[in-house]
């Protein structure tokens, strides 16, 4: 069936309306009395009620952060426009219509939410998760008092204008390109035989290209079963797909072309190559608590980096205190473990665009009632705040999906277990003179990356465990998963490089799709520069973000022994962490993480000023 939404019948005309001086007027059905809101949180805007909603619903389904930006972004429009609607100076984006009524706050949250909950209800009908996400949507409609047999969408009453918003956003893109009555598949054939994890080593056709991994057993991040163990690309077409504010689709599905990523065999790149994943395995190596080395994550000392790169030092004081930042001492492995963790958006997460969501919501939640657009003007009520906010958001974290998967499908880029297990199994490039030499072979690093010989594996030697594979390479990295990681740690030792996992559940080892481009970095920066626009600073209220990950809540293994807290001075700190985040646990390379960044500033600019466009005067 093509949609739920088209196959309902159309609902009884609810209040009536009148056109005056050009002008529809409009009664709302909160006009009618005789119902009490019974929303659990009455402090949050109607905007803020169904993003909550959306976001449950994203918690449940299987994690695919380029669908769910998509959804994100079109119910942030679809809200929008309903607000908009009774705003003169203010422009919708897929519905532009000028209405009023007699009381217009009521009107928009009427209007606003018909529209976000025709779109919820047709885009997570068939989702994992739709047996809950249906009917909290019901429940919340209910606890606003609308009834969801109103479908009439045509009149100019506040419920009309939201289902006929909803009808016109779901007609006009399912031809975006995202292939959503397909599924979102797209087309791709991968160049690479499968890696089959359980085993050592890989073998390649091309070692820069994408390869999908054959597990064991495949769950998704969330705890959802997939039924193939043979991972398959997703939404290797999204860069086609239609944006909120990126240029036209060149034919390439490229609309913000990062550059080709380092290749190995290239001689303008093959270093690089190497080196990125040597950096990798150095990562790997920081994740033993036992090692109990500290360090101050404060931002005092870190962050303050400048675009693309891990160069900054921190900030001499608090800009809204004028003091220095406190000290903030933390086990290192303890605090790469956190970030990976935190950032992976794994069981009941959002996913990266949801997670920003949730900052943002935080955000706005400590700045409520001082809540400013860019820093200036005339106080906003949060309704106009929480509308406008998702729709900068959300439109930036849609660009970013289109951007960065883009670059995905474009350039096909292999991820770091593929380029470990296959530069590993050759051998060593840094010595033609010495034992298992091979152009193309990892770097040897002392203490890092080591040919195994028969004095290191001799009894009582750091490569001991490794005497029956003499003459091949051993990292120093984690170990892989522990039998039971609620109270066991897998730790760091000497392994061979063709066994390395990176730091993620044994069930899900690496995203199903390339490299090259770092969603996580995209989405974050992206998030980030629309935030410091939107709040008017580039720093978090007070000058300080913090989020706690409490002690024994990691899933990987155990730990950490006490509660690590994370800490960022500005919003682009903690993007600049979500995407080193993905170095310590292994899923990208530097060149993925540094791309992805310049591309989400990009995105979140072009958002940022596409989206003060819609703003109008009523800024």
């Amino acid at each position: 069936m093509r949609s739920r939404l088209l196959t309902m019948l159309v609902g009884a005309v609810v209040g009536f309306a009148a056109v005056t001086g050009g002008v529809a007027i409009s009664r709302s059905l909160s006009d009618e009395g005789g119902c009490q809101r019974t929303v659990a949180h009455p402090e949050w805007s109607v905007a803020r009620q169904w993003d909550e909603a959306l976001l449950d619903a994203i918690r449940r389904d299987v994690p695919a952060p380029t669908v769910h930006s998509r959804n994100l972004y079109h119910t942030s429009a679809a809200m929008w426009d309903a607000w908009a609607a009774y705003e003169p100076a203010a422009t919708g984006v897929f519905v532009d219509e000028e209405l009023a009524a007699s009381d217009v706050q009521a009107a928009r949250e009427e209007a606003m939410s018909y529209a976000a909950y025709r779109i919820l209800v047709e885009r997570y009908a068939n989702a994992a998760g739709a047996s809950d996400s249906l009917p909290e949507f019901d429940r919340l409609m209910d606890a606003l008092c609308y009834p969801t047999d109103v479908t009439l969408a045509t009149g100019d009453s506040p419920a009309a204008l939201g289902n006929r918003i909803a009808d016109t956003i779901l007609a006009a893109t399912i031809d975006d390109g995202s292939n959503e009555e397909g599924g979102y598949a797209g087309e791709y054939v991968p160049v690479n035989e499968p890696l089959e994890v359980a085993k050592s080593g890989t073998t390649m056709n091309d070692p820069n290209r994408w390869q999908p991994l054959l597990l064991e057993q495949s769950i998704s991040q969330n705890g959802i079963p997939i039924e193939n163990p043979e991972q398959v690309f997703i939404g290797p077409h999204w860069g086609h797909v239609t944006s909120f504010a990126l240029p036209p689709d060149d034919g390439r599905g490229v609309p913000l072309d990062p550059g080709p990523p380092p290749h190995l065999e290239d001689p303008a790149t093959d270093q690089e190559f190497k080196a990125a994943a040597e950096q990798v395995i150095y990562f790997s190596s920081l994740l033993d608590p036992r090692e109990n080395v500290i360090i101050d994550i404060s931002p005092a000392t870190l962050g303050n980096n400048p675009l693309g790169t891990m160069d900054g030092h921190g900030y001499a004081v608090n800009p809204a205190t004028g003091e220095p930042y406190a000290p903030d001492p933390v086990n290192q492995a303890d605090f790469g473990r956190a970030i990976a963790e935190f950032w992976a958006d794994g069981p009941s997460s959002e996913t990266p665009p949801g997670h920003w969501n949730t900052l943002a919501n935080t955000v706005s939640d400590i700045l409520d009632p001082d809540l400013r657009i860019a820093g200036t003007g005339d106080t906003l009520d949060r309704l106009q705040w929480d509308v406008k906010l998702y729709l900068a958001l959300n439109g930036a974290n849609h660009d970013a999906a289109i951007a960065a998967w883009g670059a995905k499908g474009y350039y096909d880029y292999v991820r770091p277990i593929s380029m470990i297990r296959y530069m590993g199994g050759l051998g060593q490039s840094s010595d033609p003179d010495g034992p298992s030499y091979n152009p193309d072979g990892l770097p040897l690093v002392p203490g890092l990356v080591e040919v195994i010989t028969p004095e290191s594996s001799a009894p009582g030697e750091r490569h001991e465990a490794l005497a029956d594979h003499v003459g091949e390479i051993a990292i120093y990295a984690w170990s892989g998963n522990p039998d039971d990681p609620d109270a066991e740690l897998g730790g760091v030792d000497w392994i061979l490089a063709g066994d390395w996992v990176p730091y993620q559940r044994p069930t899900f080892v690496t995203p199903s799709f390339a490299g090259y481009i770092s969603g996580h970095s995209s989405f974050s920066r992206a998030a980030a520069e629309v935030l410091t626009a939107f709040t008017g600073s580039p720093y978090f209220p007070g000058g300080l973000g913090e989020w706690t990950i409490p002690a024994n809540s990691f899933k990987f293994e155990t730990g950490p022994a006490q509660d690590v807290v994370l800490q960022w001075a500005t919003y682009a700190d903690a993007s600049d962490q979500a995407g080193i985040s993905r170095l310590y646990g292994g899923i990208h390379v530097r060149a993925d993480d540094f791309a992805g960044r310049i591309i989400g500033y990009e995105c979140g600019q072009a958002a940022w000023a596409m989206a003060q466009m819609y703003y109008g005067e009523s800024t």
